[in-house]
């Protein structure tokens, strides 16, 4: 027992080692960790100040706002570790499989550095607020205290056992493609009750709240709440079962941590076979066939790249949904509203084009001889997102127009997008060889830019949303107000805008070649 308390505490100071080490780093590494710790105190002053001002609602509404809290804090606990995987050296057993180290030892070890650090002492902050919403007297405290204990663990244990059971299919290309849109889909469901609200199909809020709470009631996070707010032995008999529970993850989760640790490693299988793309016979020759080729290769085999194309359809259909229900909106603004985003959501890819080919691109460069090479590339990476992207548009518009009301209207809504993406394509040549940044070569599809460059990775994408929608505003701004023929001006404008980027991209991306080289190359 001494042998598994002191790996634990190693474990621990191991986790605030690397805290510390990120500290060492550039001067932007060093503001993203403040910006971190400063969100994470936030986060616990808000959420122990939002729960415990629900001791103001009526006893019952209380409960039922406490449970949807209580499963809300372990549902994140079981989604946000999925998406940092790969960035968290702790979540990956596999990491640890060589060290001498028992089951029992790992397992103690990687829960406690799952406490360690500002969120999770922020998260069992906030789920403090609960005892102070619930708790009646003395007896409701002392209940309390256990139960928001039992609570974090249950949240951790859960987090552990999921992620340990699918780190081997995390660590493989498809595993990566499902997470991203399991996340994805994850972020839309969060707005599915205001979705609902607008719509008008919800009902009475309290009543569906009590529904929900009688669901959630016998769950173990609203056996917790229920704990503080009954008290007496029957919160004793809660607590109990949510112990019980606790311990049956636990066993779970070593029981799979055992297993992970002697599995091989499946993750790289079939990664050396090279197949002739089907569609390659449809392409152009030459160096513009070329890129499109590679571009669409990474279209359809990269999870860095293809999680953008996710999040434009999943992004457009929330606004579809939310301006449909709203009400008191014409059917310009939502159908064509939509449309334009996804397009706008897609274009931002093309703020950092080279990015993806990290060191690699040295290729490129050497064969870039003059600055019409370089406008070539940037050409083919243009058509590459057009052959996806327009398809991809032309279906959002209808989808939004169908929700509207009349298929006809996405008529003017796909040319307005197009132009939008021309617009999108252009300004984003200029910032691609302007502000490069480097894709971390990581497992994670949600890291976008490498350590010390995430600033500069927000500005990029940031300056080129604000230069579109200023730019797009001569062929969006009128199809809003009613003048829906002016579509018709959308496409070749669009075609103009990305032509006119491409050259001027070229001009300032030649001159500074090894810039943009050594930009997209810093190790991760």
């Amino acid at each position: 027992m001494a042998g598994v308390a002191g790996m634990t505490w190693l474990f621990v100071r191991l986790k605030l080692s690397m805290i510390r080490g990120g500290l060492r780093g550039d001067a932007g590494r060093q503001a993203g960790f403040v910006f971190s710790l400063a969100a994470a105190l936030l986060a616990a002053a808000a959420g122990f100040a939002l729960l415990s001002l629900i001791r103001l609602a009526p006893s019952g509404v209380a409960l039922d706002l406490v449970t949807a809290a209580f499963a809300m804090f372990a549902v994140g606990w079981v989604v946000v570790p999925l998406m940092a995987f790969g960035l968290d050296e702790t979540l990956d057993p596999a990491r640890l499989a060589l060290f001498p180290l028992t089951t029992r030892q790992l397992a103690a070890g990687m829960l406690a550095a799952s406490a360690a650090g500002p969120w999770p002492l922020a998260s069992l902050a906030a789920l403090c607020g609960g005892v102070v919403a619930l708790a009646h007297g003395v007896g409701g405290v002392l209940l309390g205290v256990p139960a928001v204990i039992l609570q974090f663990a249950f949240c951790l244990t859960a987090s552990r056992l999921v992620t340990t059971v699918l780190s081997g299919a995390l660590r493989s290309r498809r595993g990566r493609d499902l997470l991203a849109v399991a996340a994805i889909f994850a972020v839309l469901l969060v707005q599915v009750p205001n979705l609902l609200l607008n719509g008008r199909l919800s009902g009475d809020p309290t009543r569906i709240l009590a529904a929900a709470g009688e669901v959630m009631r016998w769950t173990p996070p609203g056996l917790a709440a229920h704990a503080i707010a009954d008290g007496g032995l029957i919160g004793v008999a809660e607590l109990i079962v949510v112990a019980m529970s606790v311990v049956v993850l636990a066993w779970l989760w070593i029981a799979a941590l055992r297993y992970a640790l002697v599995r091989p490693d499946s993750s790289n299988q079939g990664g050396g076979s090279v197949r002739r793309s089907r569609t390659s016979r449809f392409l152009l020759g030459g160096p513009l066939g070329a890129v499109v080729a590679k571009e669409l290769k990474y279209a359809r085999r990269e999870p860095r790249a293809r999680v953008n194309w996710i999040t434009a359809v999943f992004v457009s259909a929330v606004v579809m949904f939310s301006i449909r229900g709203s009400g008191g909106t014409g059917w310009t603004w939502a159908v064509v509203g939509p449309a334009c985003l996804a397009a706008l959501v897609i274009g931002l890819q093309s703020a950092n084009s080279f990015g993806i080919d990290g060191r690699s691109l040295w290729m490129n460069a050497v064969a870039f001889s003059t600055p019409r090479d370089l406008r070539t590339d940037l050409a083919g990476r243009h058509l590459a997102m057009a052959v996806v992207a327009v398809p991809l548009i032309a279906l959002a518009s209808l989808a939004a127009a169908l929700v509207a009301g009349d298929a006809v209207w996405a008529l003017a809504a796909a040319p307005t997008a197009w132009g939008v993406l021309g617009v999108a394509m252009g300004v984003g040549a200029i910032t691609s060889v302007t502000a490069p940044y480097t894709f971390p070569e990581r497992m994670n599809a949600f890291s976008g830019a490498a350590p010390g460059q995430g600033g500069q990775a927000f500005g990029a994408a940031f300056v080129t949303m604000v230069a579109v929608s200023v730019l797009a505003l001569p062929v969006v701004l009128p199809v809003l107000l009613g003048l829906t023929w002016w579509a018709l001006l959308a496409v070749p404008y669009g075609a103009a805008a990305a032509w006119a980027g491409r050259r001027v991209a070229a001009g300032i991306g030649f001159a500074r070649l090894p810039e943009l080289l050594a930009a997209v190359s810093r190790p991760t």
